[in-house]
Formats: structure tokens, sequence, C-alpha cells
């Protein structure tokens, strides 16, 4: 029979070890995207990312033109194999390993010899980020053969519109629902139940059904557009969760530390800002990685409530631009997608070690 550490031994191993294969099938596609965010045109559209990786490929060595009497439509044999057109156009493997291609077709082409080889250093390349944030100038071959000089998207407007917007639409109704989280914990008032009772149940309100309404009200107080209708509306949609998360946080804060400040005479507000808002810091960096991350990567809002102007749009609104009009040029979209996802992760990294702990307060009672 197994000891009782060896059996915590398995099913620490099973746990960690399945923990690790989560994170591992989760990041795939991350770096599926970072790695083709560096990858030339042609290398997308020719070759998966994965081939950046060592890999054996048929490499050129020689190229030849149709010998004399080839016949395409017969049994044709070509530096020692023999086989068909189509066997050809596929690739024979000659016995000394090289392989053997026909490029063309019947009337016009080459044969082609590669050897099988050990492929260590992909070409990579900036000029995706550069095409993407500066704007760059890029040369693009058609199917004609016709060379176009292509304008390249320009995202550093977007981002900082990104950032004008998520910024604030994180600061303030964290604030706001700090301030109505304490007031629901420790502020006795009438009716204090009900109205939590009724923030509680603006949970499950889908935003969709609001937006139309408030819409209409941004219309007549001339709103629609700006930055000020965007911040209050994620401020308003963002609130009830905001204020629960927090409040279960800040009732579980002990009794005897704010009880000890009102015997000291401190006011409501002085406590609040003195003692709440230090101790309440996991919590409020919590609900700071959702909010941002929320506004970061939300299309529906900014699109109903600031439009498709220029120079308002945010990232998302831009990418979206970019899918419609370059959907083929995966080469700047995987770029692109990175560059929203910078800002997000930094965020997410800076305060994530308050993420678990602001998380799980107020969920045990000691």
């Amino acid at each position: 029979m197994k000891s009782a550490k060896s059996q915590q031994r398995t099913r620490d191993f099973i746990v960690n070890g399945s923990l690790l294969l989560l994170v591992f099938i989760w990041t795939i596609p991350t770096l599926g995207l970072l790695i083709s965010s560096f990858r030339t045109r042609f290398d997308i559209q020719t070759s998966g990312w994965w081939k950046v990786l060592p890999h054996r490929e048929w490499v050129q060595v020689e190229e030849l033109d149709i010998p004399e009497g080839a016949d395409p439509d017969g049994i044709m044999t070509i530096e020692g194999v023999t086989g068909t057109f189509d066997e050809f156009r596929e690739g024979i493997t000659a016995p000394d390993g090289q392989q053997i291609v026909w490029s063309g077709n019947k009337r016009l082409a080459t044969i082609r010899i590669s050897d099988e080889k050990w492929v260590f250093f992909p070409e990579l390349t900036l000029e995706n980020y550069g095409q993407v944030l500066a704007g760059k100038t890029y040369e693009i071959k058609t199917s004609s053969g016709e060379v176009r000089t292509v304008e390249g998207d320009n995202f550093v407007g977007a981002f900082l519109n990104s950032i004008t917007v998520s910024v604030p639409a994180t600061i303030i109704p964290i604030l706001i629902a700090a301030f109505a989280a304490y007031g629901f914990a420790w502020m006795k008032f009438p009716g204090r139940k009900m109205f939590f009772v009724l923030v509680v149940a603006l949970l499950v309100i889908p935003l969709q059904i609001a937006l139309v309404p408030i819409l209409k009200d941004y219309v007549r107080l001339d709103l629609n557009g700006t930055f000020l209708a965007i911040w209050l509306a994620h401020t308003g949609f963002g609130l009830p969760l905001a204020t629960y998360l927090l409040f279960n946080y800040i009732k579980g804060l002990p009794r005897d530390i704010l009880e000890s400040a009102f015997i000291d005479g401190a006011s409501h507000f002085t406590i609040f800002i003195r003692l709440i808002i230090p101790l309440s810091v996991p919590a409020l960096a919590s609900f700071a990685i959702f909010q941002f991350l929320w506004v970061w990567n939300d299309y529906l809002i900014a699109l109903v409530f600031i439009g498709a102007k220029p120079d308002v749009q945010v990232l998302t609104m831009r990418i979206a631009d970019m899918v419609g009009s370059r959907g083929a040029d995966w080469h700047l979209l995987t770029a692109g997608a990175f560059v929203s996802m910078l800002l997000p992760l930094l965020v997410f990294f800076s305060l994530q070690r308050f993420f678990i702990r602001g998380m799980l307060a107020g969920s045990v009672k000691g």
C-alpha cells in the first residue's frame, strides 16, 4: 500500500502536469501570432509559422533546362530518374537522395534539383511593424506580375486613442465603486440593502439592450462621437461588477481598525482615504485588470458611441478596418494584432501579484 507522501506526490504531479499542459496549449496561438508578425508576406502564404523551428526541408541546389527529347506526354528519364510528367511535377526522389521537380507547364519549364537539409535560421523581419506603426510604404506583387506600391497602416493614432479611452474608463468606475462599496459595507442609511440588491441585479442585464437608449440621449446632448461619451458608457457598464467585488473585499476588512479610527474622531472620508484605499489595493488591482482588458478589447461600444471617425478610432476599430481592406495581408494583420496585445499583457503582468489575493478576498471568513 502506498504511503501518504507518495500518494501526495502522485497527485501533485498529475495536477501540476495538467496545468503545465494547459498553459502550453494556451500559449501556442500566442506564440504563432508573435512569430508570424516577424515573417515575410511570402513565407506566411507558403508555409506555417512552425517552419521557423529547426526542421528539414528541400533546398534547391541546381536548376536545369528540359533535356532534349523529353516527352511530357510519355515516360521521361531525367538525371537518371524515370517517371511521368505528373510524377515529376510532384517530385521524384533520386537514389542519391536528391529531389527532382518539373517546374512549369509542359511547354515552358525548368528542372529543379533539391537536397534535403536542416534549416535553422529562418528569414525574419521588422518591416511588418514598420508598416503597421509608422505607415511605411511597401511593394506587393499581384497575380499578373505587376508590382504595386501600397501605403502602410499607421496605428500610432489609434493606439493613443485606445489609451485615452481605457485609462479614464478604468480609473473612474474604480473610484466611484470604491466609494459605493464602502458606503454599503460600513455606513448605515435607509434602503441600503434594497440599493445593494439593485446593484447586483444590474449584473444580469445585457449591456446591448441599453445601447440604443443611451445613444439617443447622447445625440440629444451632443456627446456622441466624443471620448466623454465612451468614458461614461464604460463607467456605467462597469460599476455593478466593480461595486460587488469591492463590497466583498471591504466588508471583510478588520472591524477593529475602523472602530479605532472612529473613536479617534476620524470621518468617513478620512477613513476611506487613509485606511480603505491602502488596504484594498489587491481588490482594486484585480478589478483594474478586468476593466482595462474589457475596455481595451471593446469594439461594439466604441463603434456605437465614437463611430468611424479616423481621428478618434480606437485600436480594435482600426484592426477591424484593416481586416476588411487587407484580409490577405497576414503579415500585417498579425503585427497589428500583437501591437494591440502588448499593453494589456504589460498591465496584467504588472498587477498579477494582486490578482489572486483580490479575487479570493472576502470568500473565506477567518
